[in-house]
């Protein structure tokens, strides 16, 4: 797939396309282990340098009338939505994405360009009352340059999430994609900007290791991190932050729940949580990974989960017949199948799945599942779906709220009303009634609690708390005359 005409072969952006300090990187597809491409590889050199660029090109940026940032993610958002392929064909081989969820995200980052764009026009702030004949204002300023380093699973939208905004609103923006995929998270979103004007200096992207992060995080003139990724590579990004007194976003893990209350249609019930378990393989923060099913329902429940994931086709995504594609490395994969038989042992049901060919795993049920088993307390990260039961819904709630993550929960039922009432009673950052745990939408606040995160919140106007610094500024008419 390889070929001259891609702008990044070999480079890496700081405004143009340049030799990386650190040499190549290949970019392989997890289904085939083709070599789709070969990029730039950044250093720290690269990243001081990116740094001091950025810094220079933000000063000139905030200073502009918004209407210029806001027409740049304008003509972005236009032309991805006239070509989708500009992402769609990177997605799907260097993911492993299926091609339906490739032009799903492929719709989210055109959809988080055009709200950015919006966003560039907010009122920044609001005038304040004061005991003093004077102007007080609390208003948001861009933080100045932000770091940004994005995960493997949906790279395109879990990178330009933080980008737009954060570009919008005045900011510079220096990217690390996984290296993984630094073409679909990074580079091509690169060139995306680049054609719809964006001035040289303000995005950089870096592909590298974690140890292009860990500078990425201790860059004395990098001063906000937005981070997507792991709980426990999140908890590193934090600890490494903290004694630098940064701005810093972590949005993690998720072991989400799924309750099924004991009045819910059965048959739409598992529609719902099939989709929420078996998406893009189980590869993502907001999967279901736990299906809360009253006793009396679970034999019922677990048989049509089952019987939805036997049809579900697996292969190589480049074909639109398969439905989900590869694990997106053999480390993870050896992950997923270790969690399947230890729970096994443990006393769950395999109902189907638990096998696999190369790094293709079969969508996997797992029925009567100890709540004390690995494939109920840990995250997954891949095609299963845990079914446990309960007696009370009380008995329920405790048990959702019994675990480390609070990212997303999906309450099904017949009643609501009687839902909305039981979701006071929950910790996590987004519930959906009558709907699986995977949502996500540029208009919507999105951040998790617990150990699924900290720090601001992606989407709308929680941007600006994200992005931004809150500054008291007062005017008076005269100075002030003190006593001495």
């Amino acid at each position: 797939m390889s070929t001259s005409s891609n702008p990044w072969d070999e480079k890496i952006f700081d405004g143009g396309w340049i030799a990386g300090g650190a040499g190549t990187l290949d970019v392989t597809a997890p289904a085939t282990g083709e070599v789709l491409a070969t990029v730039g590889a950044a250093d720290r050199d690269d990243l001081d340098a990116a740094a001091r660029a950025a810094t220079s090109a933000q000063r000139t940026w905030a200073a502009l009338p918004y209407t210029e940032r806001a027409a740049v993610m304008t003509r972005a958002a236009a032309l991805l939505s006239d070509d989708p392929s500009r992402l769609t064909r990177w997605l799907v081989p260097e993911s492993g994405s299926g091609q339906g969820k490739a032009a799903f995200e492929a719709g989210l980052v055109t959809s988080e360009l055009s709200e950015a764009a919006g966003l560039a026009s907010q009122p920044y702030g609001q005038v304040l009352r004061s005991q003093k004949p004077r102007m007080s204002i609390g208003r948001h300023v861009p933080v100045g340059v932000v770091g940004v380093i994005s995960p493997f699973n949906f790279p395109a939208i879990l990178s330009m999430r933080s980008v737009a905004p954060a570009l919008a609103l005045g900011n510079a923006v220096i990217l690390k994609p996984d290296p993984r995929t630094p073409i679909a998270g990074g580079l091509a979103l690169a060139e995306l900007l680049a054609d719809a004007g964006l001035p040289a200096g303000l995005l950089h992207v870096l592909p590298g290791g974690a140890d292009v992060g860990a500078a990425l995080v201790a860059h004395p003139d990098i001063p906000c991190i937005s981070f997507t990724g792991s709980t426990a590579a999140g908890r590193t990004i934090g600890g490494a932050a903290a004694p630098l007194l940064k701005k810093v976003h972590l949005e993690l893990g998720g072991n989400n729940a799924v309750l099924v209350l004991p009045d819910a249609d059965v048959d739409a019930a598992a529609s719902a949580g099939a989709w929420g378990s078996f998406l893009h393989q189980g590869q993502i923060c907001m999967t279901a990974g736990r299906h809360l099913v009253p006793a009396a329902l679970a034999d019922e429940y677990t048989a049509k989960l089952a019987e939805k994931a036997r049809h579900i086709p697996v292969g190589d995504p480049t074909d639109p017949a398969n439905a989900l594609g590869p694990i997106i490395d053999e480390g993870q994969l050896k992950k997923v199948d270790e969690i399947v038989q230890s729970s096994v042992l443990a006393g769950a049901t395999l109902e189907v799945g638990g096998t696999y060919q190369g790094l293709f795993y079969r969508p996997t049920v797992l029925g009567n599942v100890p709540t004390d088993a690995q494939a109920f307390t840990q995250e997954i990260f891949g095609p299963v779906a845990p079914v446990s039961t309960y007696q009370s819904v009380d008995e329920a709630i405790d048990i959702i709220n019994s675990s480390e993550y609070g990212l997303s929960v999906s309450i099904l039922t017949a009643n609501a009303f009687k839902a909305f009432d039981l979701a006071d009673r929950i910790r996590s950052g987004a519930i959906h009634i009558n709907d699986q745990t995977v949502d996500d939408e540029a208009v919507a606040p999105f951040g998790g609690t617990k150990a699924s995160g900290t720090g601001g919140h992606f989407g709308t106007s929680a941007n600006l708390d994200t992005f931004c610094d809150l500054q008291w500024v007062t005017m008076q008419a005269e100075i002030e005359r003190y006593p001495f």
